[in-house]
């Protein structure tokens, strides 16, 4: 382990577990290795009541010990350890004094972790001074530093931050003004975080957890999120300042015309997150049976017995912390810490690692990155999808791509309304029928050497995937997506006798990205050739090789057999070792070596004793199979096995690119499937 960082948190409320994870996607997006340990999470030796009884008979150092042994698991592995301070309540006035002691036990680094709360920058430089004397003061060259969360959040008058005050306005020069309170070359602020409502804005189902609710009609709640609550008593002609999208609206039951005027906004396109009826008594009949269409349309109602003045005094205490199934407010929170984290002390963290792997975090955040600056267009065909669909609005969101659905709008719409889907003006829904015509010359000239009729032309044309392959092939698109509900040989064959395979390329070949725990493997070809020849198999190897160049992976490959070296014959040993010395005439520069058995590739200790003076056994990044049946096998075999992530199958050899997906893909598998293709047309 290079470094063991400890996260100590100065008060309640300071998103300590949301910064940490924020620090952890930033190291790991930057090809570190990082480990997570909470000590005193969910410890059976080492619960609360537990360290609270060793505190009071004296005895610390068995806590530590506790602490140190979690450490030392950790340490056998390698990269930096994260490591989660505990946080200071009035019934545990000792966390101070036991993350200090815990620091010096461990020689850990110091982060601390704090919020503005209504304080002047002055005012909390001088509040992180004073919570760093127990560590030997920001002149200990251990406490390297603090981050400072929820700038800029309404607070309370005990300066907690609530999602239930509306916000003040943007104050830049007070941000600006908080991230340079410290000038010291050893301790300086490593990250501000700016509030930001979006990110810390709970949905209506965790609004219904939280209050016990009931639910009269669930509508869109797993996906509508609060922003703000606005109690609504009062009549018709006052309530427009409170519609607004976002607004979970409280009222009494019995005020039917709050409630009708409320579902009315809604149908009128105002995106309301909820309705909260509150008293206890029922809400009109006659008036919930006139609201039934924007239930219908998403709307969620619910209703609770408390009056509204005491719901919403509960609701000032909701907690904003992340619900465990939220992933999409995770995921958003801690890509959003991540870019504000000081780049060059992640850039010092970097130099200080000995040596970097391509972890699945990096390799997912720079897919991203690079997607993002090629800025391409991808056609999807299969666009009545609710899957493709729910991709293609997460890739516009995040600015992957820009995707271009094909199929009937007025369907495509509905679907995404029906599952709570934003459809951005960056999306693009195409109505295949008229594009039929359009293609109609198009495909006929390209197939005329075949002798293709108009007929035959037109019928091709049925199919979305034959559609989109024209408009690949004519440059209106940059790459294609397909294979959701089709199979591989529907989404190829259109592309091998439209697009063509590159020049200098024989056959079309395909791989996979496995994602294992520590880095990202290349495997091939796991989807298209089924028993290659020797040169075939080759090519196969070298376009692997520049594939995985092309997305960071540094080249090292195996050609694998079931015989490592000379231990082995037949003609399948045969024709791996071919394959790898033509490989070698035709890039000289390039590690390869064969044939190699898995075990070899992969293991250091076992390359240590079958392959000792290999260049790639032990540490192969690119593992080539003899066949297909091999290649699929193995590659979902470690997928389903190991709980891998697997992304693919990306196509190699077209000149433009096009992409399958696996029936069974989910939304996260054709997001970065998009993101890929993407990246291969630039």
């Amino acid at each position: 382990m290079k470094h063991t960082i400890l996260m100590v948190p100065i008060g309640l409320g300071v998103g300590l577990t949301t910064v940490s994870i924020g620090l952890i996607h930033a190291l790991e997006s930057q090809g570190l290795s990082v480990n997570y340990l909470n000590p005193f999470g969910n410890q059976p030796d080492l619960d609360f009541n537990k360290i609270e009884n060793l505190l009071s008979t004296g005895q610390e150092d068995v806590i530590l010990e506790a602490i140190i042994g979690q450490v030392e698991q950790e340490s056998e592995k390698d990269g930096i350890l994260i490591l989660q301070g505990i946080i200071s309540t009035q019934l545990r006035p000792y966390a101070p004094n036991l993350n200090s002691a815990i620091a010096k036990a461990l020689d850990a680094k110091v982060v601390f972790v704090t919020t503005p709360g209504g304080k002047s920058p002055l005012e909390l430089k001088e509040q992180i001074i004073i919570e760093a004397k127990p560590y030997g003061g920001i002149e200990n060259p251990r406490t390297i530093g603090c981050m400072i969360n929820k700038v800029g959040a309404p607070v309370d008058q005990y300066g907690t931050a609530r999602i239930d005050l509306f916000d003040l306005p943007e104050d830049h020069a007070e941000e600006t003004a908080l991230c340079q309170i410290f000038a010291h070359p050893n301790f300086k602020v490593l990250g501000c975080f700016p509030w930001n409502r979006q990110l810390m804005a709970p949905r209506v189902e965790d609004v219904v957890k939280y209050l016990d609710a009931e639910i009269i009609s669930e509508g869109n709640m797993k996906f509508h999120r609060v922003n703000f609550f606005a109690i609504a008593a009062a009549t018709i002609d006052h309530m427009a300042n409170v519609l607004k999208p976002d607004v979970m609206i409280i009222t009494p039951s019995d005020r039917s015309d709050t409630i009708l005027a409320t579902c009315i906004a809604y149908l009128s396109g105002i995106k309301i997150a909820g309705l909260l009826l509150s008293g206890d008594y029922a809400p009109s009949k006659k008036a919930l049976e006139l609201c039934t269409r924007a239930m219908q349309e998403g709307l969620p109602v619910l209703k609770v017995k408390t009056d509204t003045l005491r719901t919403a005094i509960s609701l000032q205490n909701l907690n904003i912390k992340i619900s465990e199934n939220d992933l999409e407010r995770r995921t958003a929170l801690k890509e959003y810490v991540a870019s504000h984290i000081d780049a060059p002390w992640l850039k010092e963290l970097l130099g200080a690692q000995s040596e970097r792997n391509l972890s699945p975090p990096a390799f997912r955040y720079q897919l991203i990155e690079k997607a993002k600056k090629a800025r391409k267009q991808i056609v999807l065909p299969e666009g009545e999808e609710p899957r493709i669909i729910k991709a293609a609005s997460i890739c516009a969101q995040r600015k992957i791509a820009q995707p271009i659905l094909l199929g009937n709008p007025e369907k495509i719409q509905d679907i995404a309304k029906k599952n709570g889907i934003t459809l951005t003006p960056d999306i693009q829904i195409l109505d295949p029928k008229p594009l039929r015509e359009k293609y109609l010359p198009s495909l006929m000239e390209l197939r005329k050497h075949k002798g293709i009729t108009e007929k035959n032309a037109y019928e091709a044309l049925q199919e979305n995937i034959v559609v989109g392959t024209l408009m690949l092939a004519e440059g209106v698109v940059d790459g294609l997506v397909a294979g959701a509900i089709h199979t591989t040989a529907h989404t190829i064959r259109p592309a091998l006798m439209l697009i063509k395979t590159k020049p200098d390329t024989a056959r079309v070949s395909s791989i996979f990205f496995m994602c294992l725990p520590k880095q990202v493997l290349v495997y091939g070809d796991c989807a298209v050739n089924q028993n290659p020849t020797a040169e075939e198999l080759a090519d196969i190897a070298i376009q692997c090789a520049d594939s995985a160049e092309q997305f960071g992976i540094s080249p090292r490959v195996a050609m694998i057999s079931y015989s490592t070296g000379a231990s082995g014959t037949g003609a399948d040993v045969a024709k791996v070792k071919e394959a790898t010395e033509l490989i070698k005439q035709k890039h000289p520069n390039l590690p390869v070596d064969g044939p190699l058995q898995y075990d070899a590739a992969y293991s250091a200790d076992v390359a240590a004793k079958k392959a000792p003076n290999s260049p790639v056994a032990g540490k192969a990044t690119v593992y080539v199979f003899p066949d297909l049946n091999t290649a699929n096998t193995t590659y979902k075999a470690v997928q389903r096995s190991a709980d891998v992530l697997s992304i693919g199958p990306m196509l190699q050899g077209l000149k433009k690119p096009v992409n399958d997906l696996s029936r069974g893909a989910l939304v996260d598998d054709i997001v970065f499937t998009i993101a890929i293709t993407a990246i291969q047309s630039t």
